[in-house]
C-alpha cells in the first residue's frame, strides 16, 4: 500500500485515463458476459461433443467455481505480483483459455479449459474496479464506480442475445473466439498504460498461506457445486451432494481458523469488524440474488411458456440494461453532491420490489413484449440505484489497504448471491409447480359440466381431423393435462417474483443500521 502521494501517482488525466477506463471496463464486461453467454449454446455443445445434459452443465459450473475461488485471493495476488502484471497475466490466461475452449474436442476438455478461463476471469472482475478507481481523483470516484458498475450490471444481460446471435449465424466455438482479439488488445493496452502501486515486501514461498488456499478452494468449490447441481441431483438424497456439503462446512471452519491464527493470511478476516462492510456484503448478496435470479427466470419464462427464441428472449433484457446505463452517471453525480447513499439504496430496494410485483401481476400464457417492457425498465432503474451506492457504502468507513480487502468480499458475495439465487429459484420453480399442479388437478372435476364441455369440444376438434373417437378423447385429455402443467408453471413463476419482491422489501430497514462514512467516495487503494 502507498501513502496518499503514491495514490496521486496512480491518478491519470485526459487520453490516458480514457484508455485505462475503456480497457478495465472491456475486461470486466468480457468476464461477466462469459458467465451467461454459454447458456444459449449448451444444446449445440451437447450435439457436437456428444455430451449429456448433466455433463454439459459443467461448462457453467466449472467457470463459476473458478470465479468464486480466485476473487477473494485477488487482493493478495495483486500484492505479490504487482497490479499491472497480475492484470495482464489474467487477461492472457482468459484469452488463451478462450481459444482452447473453442478448440475443445470433447466435453471434459471444454470443462477443464472453462475452469482455467474462470481463474483468469475472476481476477479481471475485481482488479478492473481497482484500476478504474485509482485512475480517478478522489473527487470523481463516484463516477468511477458508476462506470465500473455499468459493466457488471449490463454484462449478464448482454450474454444471452450475443450468444444466441453467434450460435444462430456461426457456431458455438465463436462465443469463445470473440474474446481473442479483444483480449489481445486489452493486454497490449494494459502493459502500455496501467501503472502498479508500490507494495511492501513480498512473501517468501514458505510464508505463503498454502493451507488457506486449500481450505478456501474446498469450501467455495464444494459450495458452488452443491448450489449448481443440488436441484437436478435431488439435494441431500444424493451422496455426492451430501458429501460435498460436509466438505464445504469443514472447509469453511478450517479456513476461518487458519486465517485467524496465521501470520500472513491470504484473506484478511479482521476487515469484517467494520459494521458498514458487514451490512454491505449482506446487501451485495441480495443484489446478486436479484440480478442473476431475475436474469435466469425471465428468459426461461419467455422461451418455455411464450415460445420465444433464445435470441428474442435475450433481447428482451436489453432495454432494462440501457436504463441502467443511463442511470449510472446520474447516480455517480448524486453521490458526489452528497446525496446519502442509504436513501438511494432504500429507493432501489423499493423500485426492485415494484418490478417484481409488476411481473407477478402480468404473467399469463400470452403476455406480450409491451406488457413486460416497462417492468424491465423499472428493474434497470432499481439495479442502477442499488449497485453503486451499496458498493460505496460497503467501503465508506474503511481505510487504505482494508478498502481493497473489503471490496474482494463484496465481489465474492455478489457472485455467491447469484449462485444461491439461481439454485433456490430453480428448486422452488420445481417444487411450486408440483404443488400448483396437485391443486389444479384437484379442482379439475370431470363430473363438472364445464370440464365435460371442454373435453367434448377438444374431442370433436380432433375427430374432425380424422382421429377415431377414442384417439380424439385421449388427445383431448393430453391437451387438458398440458394446459394444467403450463398454468401450474406460470403460477410458480408468479410465486418466485412475489417472494423475491418481499425479500427486497424486507431489506429496506437494514439501511438504518448504516453508520455515517465519507459523504464522497474515497476509495484510495481500492482492491489492493
Amino acid at each position: 500500500m502507498t501513502k496518499s502521494g503514491g495514490d496521486d501517482d496512480l491518478v491519470e488525466y485526459g487520453f490516458r485515463r480514457i484508455i485505462i477506463t475503456l480497457t478495465a471496463v472491456l475486461c470486466a464486461l468480457l468476464e461477466i458476459v462469459d458467465t451467461t453467454i454459454v447458456n444459449v449454446a449448451l444444446t449445440n455443445m451437447r450435439g457436437s461433443l456428444g455430451a449429456t445434459l448433466t455433463d454439459v452443465a459443467w461448462v457453467i459450473t466449472a467457470y463459476a467455481i473458478a470465479n468464486v475461488i480466485v476473487i477473494p485471493m485477488t487482493s493478495w495476488l495483486s500484492m505479490q505480483f504487482g497490479r499491472r502484471n497480475y492484470f495482464a497475466v489474467s487477461i492472457i490466461i482468459f484469452t488463451t483459455a478462450s481459444f482452447l475452449c473453442g478448440n475443445a474436442t470433447n466435453i471434459w476438455e471444454l470443462v477443464a479449459f472453462r475452469f482455467i478461463q474462470g481463474l483468469g476471469g475472476g481476477a479481471l472482475l475485481v482488479t478492473a474496479q481497482t484500476i478504474i478507481t485509482e485512475s480517478y481523483p478522489i473527487a470523481k470516484r463516484g463516477m468511477a464506480q458508476a462506470i465500473y458498475g455499468l459493466g457488471v450490471i449490463v454484462g449478464p444481460t448482454l450474454g444471452p442475445p450475443l450468444g444466441g446471435y453467434l450460435v444462430d449465424h456461426f457456431s458455438w466455438p465463436y462465443i469463445f473466439y470473440i474474446n481473442i482479439p479483444l483480449g489481445i488488445i486489452a493486454t497490449i493496452l494494459t502493459l502500455s498504460f496501467v501503472k502498479s502501486p508500490q507494495y511492501g515486501k513480498k512473501l517468501k514461498a514458505n510464508q505463503v498461506d498454502w493451507w488457506g488456499i486449500v481450505f478456501l478452494a474446498s469450501f467455495i468449490g464444494s459450495l458452488q457445486f452443491v448450489l449448481e447441481h443440488g436441484q437436478q441431483d435431488d439435494w441431500f438424497n444424493n451422496n455426492l451432494i451430501l458429501g460435498l456439503s460436509v466438505v464445504s462446512v469443514v472447509g469453511l471452519l478450517s479456513f476461518l481458523w487458519r486465517e485467524i491464527t496465521y501470520k500472513h493470511p491470504i484473506v484478511n478476516l479482521s476487515v469484517l469488524k467494520d459494521g458498514n462492510l458487514r451490512i454491505g456484503i449482506v446487501m451485495t448478496f441480495i443484489l446478486g440474488f436479484g440480478l442473476y435470479g431475475s436474469t435466469l427466470i425471465i428468459p426461461i419464462y419467455t422461451q418455455s411458456i411464450l415460445g420465444w427464441t433464445a435470441t428474442d428472449a435475450g433481447l428482451l433484457l436489453i432495454p432494462g440494461s440501457i436504463a441502467t446505463a443511463i442511470m449510472m452517471p446520474f447516480i455517480g453525480m448524486m453521490i458526489q453532491k452528497g446525496v446519502p447513499q442509504g436513501y438511494m439504496v432504500g429507493v432501489g430496494f423499493l423500485t426492485f420490489f415494484g418490478f417484481t410485483f409488476w411481473m407477478y401481476s402480468i404473467m399469463t400464457p400470452s403476455t406480450s413484449v409491451d406488457n413486460m417492457y416497462w417492468a424491465l425498465i423499472l428493474r434497470g432503474i432499481g439495479l442502477g440505484l442499488l449497485f453503486v451506492p451499496i458498493t460505496t457504502l460497503s467501503l465508506s468507513t474503511l481505510k487504505g489497504k482494508q478498502i481493497g480487502e473489503g471490496a474482494a468480499f463484496t465481489g465474492m458475495m455478489r457472485q455467491l448471491g447469484g449462485s444461491f439465487g439461481i439454485a433456490l429459484i430453480t428448486t422452488f420453480i420445481t417444487r411450486f409447480s408440483q404443488e400448483h399442479r396437485v391443486n389444479l388437478v384437484a379442482k379439475l372435476d370431470v363430473t363438472k359440466v364445464e370440464v365435460q364441455q371442454r373435453v367434448a369440444q377438444l374431442q370433436q376438434g380432433f375427430m374432425s381431423k380424422g382421429f377415431s373417437s377414442n384417439e380424439a378423447l385421449g388427445k383431448a385429455y393430453q391437451v387438458l393435462d398440458f394446459s394444467v402443467t403450463k398454468q401450474s408453471t406460470i403460477l410458480s413463476y408468479m410465486d418466485i417474483f412475489w417472494y423475491l419482491g418481499i425479500m427486497f422489501l424486507c431489506c429496506i430497514p437494514i439501511i438504518f443500521l448504516i453508520k455515517k462514512g465519507k459523504t464522497k467516495i474515497n476509495t484510495a487503494d481500492a482492491m489492493h
